[in-house]
């Protein structure tokens, strides 16, 4: 089976006033279609260095990143990309931010607001269509980030620390919104994570890198059975796990 993501040895080093900083040595990972992947690791381990690489922020200083068997040179439509911040156009309602992106494929009104619709009600703000971006909460907001992403149709969802400024019970609420949107319309995610219980409870299998350099450390497989709820969180095998990845993290060689 050809992977859908291959990072084949990249490594990106930066120049700076302080000298040379090397973000990521020699990285290679495959994702396969309709994984969902979680990357762990202390800060400034190269996380989001790599999910900018392969949504094609940034281009590697060796090495390579494909998609679908394609060299990334740049951004692309089978690319969806949600940071923590939501991104949103203010002065948007809800359905026109996720009529956006399909206003530029150049779908007509009529398809472009069916599809909004669609996306919203899949991710739960179906009666917020009209609702401008001040008007929902912090979890509302990054749905509406998410819908806009889902609507374009990627291949791929890059989500950089997506629920990382939530408060703790919205961040839960928004773990199982965004599970259930995924085994309802499948996407594979490549999602970056501080957060060890978050890492280990979203993902098939969970990516633990090491202190700058970064490089990847080990690749741990979540084999709790999907739907996941709040029972599993309790449970022996997600604790072991847990306990695993957060060694994994924590734990200096």
């Amino acid at each position: 089976m050809t992977a859908l993501i291959s990072v084949q040895e990249a490594s990106k080093i930066y120049q700076t006033s302080r000298g040379t900083t090397v973000s990521l040595d020699r990285v290679s990972l495959d994702v396969e279609e309709g994984e969902f992947i979680t990357l762990v690791g202390p800060s400034g381990c190269g996380k989001s260095t790599m999910l900018n690489l392969v949504a094609g922020l940034i281009t590697p200083t060796s090495g390579s990143v494909l998609v679908r068997d394609e060299v990334v040179t740049g951004p692309g439509p089978d690319r969806g990309v949600i940071f923590q911040q939501y991104a949103l156009f203010p002065w948007l309602t809800a359905q026109e931010n996720v009529e956006f992106g399909l206003r530029l494929q150049g779908l007509s009104k009529r398809d472009r607001a069916q599809k909004a619709r669609h996306y919203l009600e899949l991710v739960g703000l179906k009666d917020f269509a009209n609702a401008l971006p001040k008007e929902l909460s912090g979890g509302m907001k990054q749905r509406c980030a998410i819908a806009r992403a889902y609507a374009v149709n990627p291949s791929l969802l890059l989500m950089d620390e997506p629920f990382g400024a939530l408060d703790a019970l919205t961040r839960v609420q928004m773990q199982e919104d965004l599970l259930e949107t995924w085994s309802r319309d499948k996407r594979t995610v490549l999602f970056i994570t501080h957060d060890v219980d978050e890492a280990v409870y979203l993902a098939n299998r969970v990516v633990v890198m090491s202190a700058r350099p970064g490089r990847i450390k080990e690749i741990i497989d979540v084999t709790l059975p999907y739907p996941r709820n709040e029972e599993l969180r309790l449970s022996p095998e997600f604790a072991e796990l847990r306990a695993r990845v957060w060694r994994g993290v924590h734990h200096r060689d």
